[in-house]
């Protein structure tokens, strides 16, 4: 069978799935969003938990339990939904940086500035700690960056995709899925809490290259700041937006090599000994034992590599499909997060579909610029104050809790995510630490130094 048929079914079949799916979504994230949040005091300082933690939770515990298993194509859908989701969660953040261009304007380098904080958080402190787990090679790949999605090319197209440093980037981008919104909540809720950085500072460190975690860390950073919530929002898309857009060419030219360089340094001993080992094993005879480990080894590469490529075997769905499906879902959470219907909702996802569309069309016609560089931009300036039209878009769109996005969003990650499981288990629990380490480092070196960065500006 070609590819071409392959793929033509495999859409078919996802188009089939997609009904079911999309229930099972919306009645999770309504569920939740009627839940709300929880609000636990640990003492130093108080956690927020939000519906769209609950609703990454609750699609989890669905895709993995055996009682009724959720099938790995219906996972793939939900997989498919998430990458348009993100499409409407920065249209409607989009939103909120024109509104706050001033604000943004007046951050001056610091926006900036902090993303040092990003590029050296994970390797000045997570590497070490990999190198010191004996992690192997796949270290540079789980600790150069968490830009997600555009770290598999990069480490893809240096190392190859069956290299050890591809499967580092797979673990630490399992390990974010899974974890990385739950945590960075927790982390930056307990952090907002303490009142000792400037909300903007914070926002900026919400910006760490993943939409979902950027969410998660700027509605809890709302919560301990809610008359701030404007410039909140705003300064963490701008920040997103610069750690994605930059991402790619700070990760290519200065954090892998850099990254890659670092591991070596502080490996060259344990090197040393192993060529030493090595070479005074050469030529001996290889014990049947040997022989047999060797092959057992094999075997179990090859039958990750197979996993790997199950896993990330991706569904294709219809534009319109996708958009219409997250439309009755996002209309539906966000209706329950206004507590009541309202044609103001239907018309904000009109203007964010309407959004997506154009820059998808535009990302199509131009072939080097990403749809979400166009969102974020005509997104921006409709709401900006030099846009004759942007009070009453922005009014429109003010109606959308965009925290209902995020629900939908990372309900339908939770759903995908069962089929990744048995990769985070081939890693092992050393990734936990590391990716606990990492996320933590990034966001509060980025904290840190933006709020000195707007000391100094101002």
């Amino acid at each position: 069978m070609s590819s071409s048929t392959r793929t033509a079914r495999t859409d078919k079949a996802g188009t089939k799935l997609t009904i079911p799916i999309a229930a099972l979504a919306l009645v999770i994230a309504v569920a939740v969003q009627f839940i709300g949040q929880a609000k636990i005091d640990v003492g130093i300082g108080a956690i927020i938990i939000f519906p769209m933690v609950w609703g990454l939770i609750l699609g989890l515990l669905v895709s993995v339990q055996k009682f009724k298993p959720l099938g790995l194509d219906l996972q793939r859908v939900a997989a498919a939904l998430v990458g348009v989701a993100v499409l409407l969660l920065v249209a409607r953040l989009a939103f909120n940086i024109g509104p706050s261009l001033p604000t943004l304007l007046k951050a001056g380098p610091a926006l900036l500035l902090q993303e040092v904080g990003h590029l050296l958080g994970t390797i000045v402190l997570a590497l070490p700690l990999a190198v010191l787990l004996r992690m192997g090679k796949a270290t540079v790949g789980a600790t150069f960056s968490l830009d997600r999605e555009p770290s598999f090319a990069m480490v893809s197209e240096k190392y190859g995709p069956d290299s050890d440093q591809y499967r580092g980037v797979l673990a630490m981008y399992v390990f974010g899925t899974l974890f990385g919104a739950v945590f960075i909540t927790l982390l930056t809720s307990l952090v907002a809490n303490w009142k000792i950085f400037d909300p903007l500072a914070l926002a900026m460190g919400a910006g760490v290259g993943s939409g979902s975690m950027m969410a998660a860390s700027a509605a809890s950073i709302v919560a301990a700041y809610p008359a701030d919530q404007e410039a909140i929002l705003g300064m963490a898309a701008v920040s997103n937006l610069i750690t994605t857009v930059l991402g790619v060419y700070v990760g290519i030219y200065i954090a892998l090599p850099l990254a890659d360089r670092f591991y070596k340094a502080l490996t060259r001993k344990q090197t040393a000994r192993e060529n030493a080992v090595v070479a005074a094993g050469a030529g001996q005879p290889r014990s049947a034992a040997d022989i047999d480990r060797e092959a057992a080894q094999a075997e179990e590469n090859r039958l990750f590599r197979e996993r790997v490529a199950e896993s990330s075997a991706a569904m294709r769905l219809p534009l319109w499909l996708s958009l219409s499906v997250l439309t009755v879902l996002g209309i539906g959470t966000a209706s329950v997060a206004a507590k009541g219907f309202s044609l103001s909702i239907v018309a904000g996802y009109g203007i964010m579909l309407a959004l997506v569309l154009l820059s998808i069309a535009l990302a199509k016609l131009t072939k080097k610029i990403s749809a979400i560089v166009f969102i974020t931009t005509i997104g921006a300036y409709i709401s900006s104050p030099w846009f004759f039209a942007a009070e009453p878009l922005t009014a429109a769109i003010k109606t959308v809790d965009f925290l209902s996005i995020a629900t939908v969003m990372l309900t339908l990650a939770g759903l995908s995510l069962g089929k990744d499981i048995p990769l985070l288990k081939n890693i092992g629990w050393k990734i936990i630490p590391v990716g606990l380490l990492a996320i933590t480092a990034s966001f509060l070196l980025s904290t840190v130094i933006a709020e000195f960065a707007l000391g100094l500006w101002h």
